[in-house]
C-alpha cells in the first residue's frame, strides 16, 4: 500500500532533519503535531538541494542539481517519488498549495551558489529571497492551513525572519563560506579585510529583521506560535554571542550554540504561554 511508503517517506525526511539540525528539531517539537511531518518534508526538500551545493565536491554539483530539480517536478507531476524525500515534499506541497513559484524561486537560489561568488546587492537580496524567505513561506503555508486571508496578512513578516535566519547564517559561516566555498555573500564588503564596522553594518540590519519579523510571529496561530518563537529566540541568543565578538574572532571559527542551552531555549518556551510571549 502507499501509505505505508508514504509513512517510511516521512521517516526519511524527521531522520533528516534530526541529523543535520538539533535546533530545527527542537523547534518542531513545540508545534501541534499535525505540523510535524510536513514541517519535516520540507526541511528535507531544502536539506538535500543545500547539501549538493555545500558538499558534494567530488561530483558534478550541476548535473545533480539539475536532475534534482527534474524530480521534483516530476513527483510533483506525478504525486509520487521513489525518492522519499520528494515523495513527502509534494504531498506537502498538494496538501499546503504551495505555489509552484516558490520551489522555482528556491532551487533558481540554489543554483547561484554553483556560480556566484562575489555579490552585489541585487544579487545578494535575490539569493535570500529564493534560499530563506521562500522557505519561511512554505512553512507559513502549512502553519496557515489553506486560510489565504492569513497567510498574506503573515507573508511579510515570514519573508523577514527567513531573511534574519539566513544572514546570521552568513554571519556564523563567514570562514567556511568565504575560505573553503569561495562565497562572498556580503555585498560591497572585503573579507580579506573584515572589519567592526563591516559587521557592524550587518548586524544592523539583521536587527531590523527581526524587529519586522516578531509581531508576525505573535499573530501566528496558538498551533504554530510556540515553535516558530523558539528557532526566533536561539536565533537571537546565537546572533547576540556573534555581536559580542570582533569581526575577525568569526573569520576565525564558527560561533555555536551549545546543545545543553538549545535545550534550555526549548524548555523556557515551552513552560511560556504563547499568548504572554513578549520579545
Amino acid at each position: 500500500m502507499k501509505l505505508l511508503f508514504d509513512k517510511l517517506s516521512a521517516q526519511c525526511s524527521k531522520l533528516t532533519t534530526e541529523e543535520y539540525s538539533t535546533s530545527f528539531s527542537l523547534g518542531i517539537r513545540l508545534l501541534n503535531k499535525k505540523f510535524h511531518a510536513p514541517i519535516y518534508a520540507i526541511y528535507g526538500f531544502v536539506r538535500f538541494a543545500d547539501e549538493i551545493v555545500d558538499s558534494f565536491h567530488d561530483y558534478d554539483k550541476a548535473a545533480l542539481l539539475r536532475h534534482f530539480r527534474e524530480e521534483t517536478y516530476r513527483a510533483i507531476k506525478d504525486r509520487i517519488s521513489l525518492n522519499p524525500i520528494l515523495n513527502s515534499f509534494q504531498q506537502v506541497f498538494h496538501d499546503y498549495n504551495i505555489e509552484q513559484e516558490l520551489v522555482d524561486t528556491f532551487l533558481d537560489s540554489m543554483e547561484m551558489d554553483l556560480h556566484q561568488h562575489f555579490y552585489t546587492r541585487s544579487i545578494y537580496e535575490q539569493y535570500i529571497l529564493g534560499s530563506a524567505e521562500v522557505v519561511g513561506l512554505m512553512c507559513l503555508k502549512v502553519f496557515t492551513e489553506n486560510n489565504n486571508d492569513l497567510y498574506c496578512h503573515l507573508r511579510a513578516a515570514a519573508m523577514k525572519l527567513g531573511a534574519a535566519f539566513q544572514k546570521v547564517n552568513f554571519l556564523r559561516d563567514v570562514k567556511a563560506d568565504s575560505q573553503e566555498l569561495g562565497r562572498h555573500y556580503f555585498p560591497l564588503v572585503n573579507l580579506n579585510d573584515f572589519t567592526n564596522k563591516d559587521k557592524s553594518a550587518i548586524e544592523s540590519e539583521i536587527t531590523s529583521d527581526f524587529r519586522e519579523a516578531l509581531p508576525g510571529i505573535m499573530q501566528l496561530p496558538l498551533s504554530s506560535r510556540k515553535g516558530v518563537y523558539l528557532a526566533y529566540t536561539y536565533y537571537q541568543v546565537l546572533f547576540k554571542k556573534i555581536k559580542s565578538l570582533p569581526a575577525q574572532r568569526i573569520m576565525t571559527e564558527r560561533i555555536r550554540v551549545p546543545n545543553t542551552h538549545k535545550i534550555g531555549i526549548m524548555l523556557q518556551t515551552l513552560f511560556f504561554p504563547s499568548n504572554l510571549i513578549q520579545q
